[in-house]
């Protein structure tokens, strides 16, 4: 990707993972435009009242975002799968259940319909390593593409394929289920193996297990384990 200067124009970064902070600082740190860290609705709202972005980027995101803002602003959001494929919720577990060994994360414009809007890049991501492993590597893939977006002004492409759309894992679904074979077991710890997600687990005698750090030695799993009374 070809980057050319920056027009000092205004953007928003809006994350609510403090893991992605390094990236926006390296972004701030670069050119003389203006960059807004943005980590909640709250402070969405309180940044509109104060600027006009160029572009709102949703590096990740928990919340829904208003049709006032993406209807007055070019809002562009990152997604884990190969659009129209995987649309909707938990796109990283939902890959790795499916057995994908890798995807495209797709940068993509906001619209009403979650995940429909039109494309502006697509870029490969190898579902390797624990969860948290692969959202730094998509974290450091967007800010890629953002430089691109900035230098370029790409025009968005609509969407094209059979629609696939993904649901939202719930906690209860963290229970490691029966009957799986290493690599699924592997698997199924890692994909959760992230700051703020409800880890793998499993629950006897009164206690809870939960599962990180899981390696593949042999015909066993090992990985660390925190134990907790059920409450």
């Amino acid at each position: 990707m070809t980057v050319t200067p920056s027009t000092g124009e205004i953007y928003f970064f809006a994350s609510c993972k403090d893991w992605h902070r390094p990236l926006f600082d390296s972004l701030a740190a670069e050119d003389k435009s203006t960059w807004i860290w943005v980590d909640s609705p709250a402070a969405l709202d309180q940044a509109l009242l104060n600027a006009t972005p160029r572009y709102i980027f949703f590096i990740h995101w928990s919340w829904i975002v208003p049709s006032r803002v993406w209807e007055t602003n070019e809002c562009v959001c990152f997604h884990m799968t190969d659009v129209p494929y995987g649309r909707g919720g938990s796109p990283l577990q939902n890959l790795i259940c499916a057995g994908h060994k890798q995807t495209k994360l797709t940068a993509l414009r906001m619209v009403a319909q979650v995940d429909a809007g039109p494309v502006y890049a697509k870029c490969p991501l190898p579902l390797v390593g624990s969860a948290q492993e692969i959202y730094v590597k998509a974290g450091e893939l967007s800010v890629e593409t953002i430089r691109w977006m900035i230098a370029t002004q790409p025009v968005p492409v609509a969407q094209s394929g059979t629609v696939v759309h993904f649901e939202r894992r719930t906690p209860d679904q963290s229970e490691l289920p029966s009957g799986m074979e290493v690599d699924r077991i592997y698997d199924f710890i890692r994909m959760l193996d992230a700051e703020g997600y409800p880890h793998a687990f499993l629950e006897a005698n009164g206690y809870r297990l939960e599962f990180r750090n899981a390696q593949v030695d042999g015909s066993k799993v090992k990985a660390d384990v925190s134990i907790a009374l059920l409450k």
